[in-house]
């Protein structure tokens, strides 16, 4: 009998209002959003419409039919304030799916930004405003970390330690992990020696990305089909099916089978498998010594994204790398100011979804790229958040030059 963490993504960006040239300088100006024709309002219902209202009813259904059935949320900040926004109904579903226990919430960035690499500081501050976030929502702190898009690296690993988390979640990469197995249970490279559960990133995608794609091999995928593919693993091997909840009704639309091909999955496999969640793991080893696991030593940044399973999606280009090193170079006198409005619209330039748009990466992992992006291409995207970070960077220089002036957004 394997056991099976399931852990679904919950995020939506606050994607760029139609800022211009002629907008610098404008204090009523607003970068993330506008008072009419919102991009982010309107992704946001029908997202909510395809997904987030079908999936989580069906999940709160099969919550109550099967008490063995558990799995993990990683709610970002921007979702939830969204979410609060334009689909309260969406926050009363999740509050009552997490009040039946068997539901665990992980910590995160709130802005869902790549602050574990660029400021250790910046990172604990987005950590704990995310802590707060799920305590008030929900009413639960959370003891698992799952980081932006997966990032992990030894470094991250002694950041996420010093939070003081009990373990973190990651993809399973050939080039460090070698031949080893995913499907156990390893520690960091690091004094802490922080557990990790790793993606298994095939039964994942077969889900996510395959499910619908009529050239693949494994097309069509019945129940049966995934749990003999289950069925493969022994005792207390862990199958971590990691991804992203769009992939119920908005990347894997209805009429594909998806929502009736998961309902019926939990029905048989939770008769022959464990569901399990993150924090029941690590408790299981807290009490062990730390070398009774394997070592999983990552020394340069890895994540979910692309063929690659680095940091390219995000900082591969110029353009990308402009905009991280000018946007955290402003951090100490944005800081220093202390303007809340400012640090708050600074922060929301931090998520990494603005960089993800900038990537010029092709072949496949760039018809990717280009499904989740607002703009035309990589190069508009640049533009946009250029003209954005010139107009915040100037709002630095003047209220480090005249404190005593105030910003209206």
């Amino acid at each position: 009998m394997a056991q099976i963490c399931v852990y679904f993504q919950l995020h939506q960006p606050r994607r760029l209002a139609d800022f211009s040239i002629f907008d610098l300088g404008d204090e009523a100006a607003k970068y993330v959003s506008s008072s009419e024709n919102d991009t982010n309002e309107v992704v946001f219902h029908k997202v909510a419409s395809k997904s987030y209202f079908p999936m989580l009813s069906l999940l709160k259904k099969l919550l109550k039919k099967y008490p063995s059935f558990v799995f993990s949320l990683s709610i970002s900040g921007l979702f939830l304030e969204q979410a609060q926004q334009w689909e309260p109904g969406i926050v009363t579903l999740l509050q009552d799916i997490i009040a039946t226990g068997q539901v665990e919430v992980f910590s995160e960035t709130y802005y869902h930004s790549l602050a574990s690499i660029y400021s250790p500081t910046e990172f604990k501050a987005q950590v704990m405003e995310h802590q707060r976030a799920m305590l008030d929502y929900f009413g639960v702190i959370p003891t698992t970390f799952r980081n932006t898009e997966l990032i992990y690296s030894n470094a991250v690993a002694e950041q996420v330690a010093a939070l003081g988390f009990e373990g973190t979640l990651t993809e399973a990469v050939p080039r460090y992990l070698g031949n080893r197995q995913k499907t156990r249970l390893y520690h960091s490279y690091t004094p802490s020696h922080l557990p990790i559960l790793l993606k298994h990133a095939e039964l994942s995608d077969d889900i996510a990305f395959r499910f619908s794609d009529k050239s693949w091999s494994g097309y069509p995928l019945t129940v049966e089909k995934y749990l003999h593919w289950l069925d493969r693993y022994g005792d207390e091997e862990l199958i971590n099916l990691f991804m992203d909840f769009e992939t119920f009704g908005e990347h894997q639309w209805e009429d594909t089978g998806i929502f009736e091909f998961f309902s019926n999955l939990v029905a048989v496999a939770q008769d022959k498998h464990a569901f399990v969640l993150p924090r029941s793991i690590f408790a299981q080893f807290a009490s062990e010594p730390a070398t009774k696991l394997e070592v999983y030593d990552v020394p340069v940044p890895i994540s979910w994204a692309d063929v690659d399973r680095d940091l390219t999606a995000w900082i591969d280009n110029p353009f990308q790398q402009d905009s991280l090193r000018i946007l955290y170079s402003l951090e100490k006198q944005i800081l220093a100011i202390g303007d809340e409005k400012l640090i708050k619209q600074w922060r929301y330039l931090q998520t990494s979804d603005h960089f993800y748009y900038m990537c010029t990466k092709w072949a496949n992992d760039g018809d990717v790229h280009a499904y989740f992006s607002p703009f035309d291409s990589p190069y508009e995207a640049y533009r946009r958040y250029s003209i954005v970070l010139s107009d915040i960077k100037a709002k630095v220089h003047q209220l480090l030059d005249h404190p005593s002036l105030k910003l209206i957004h």
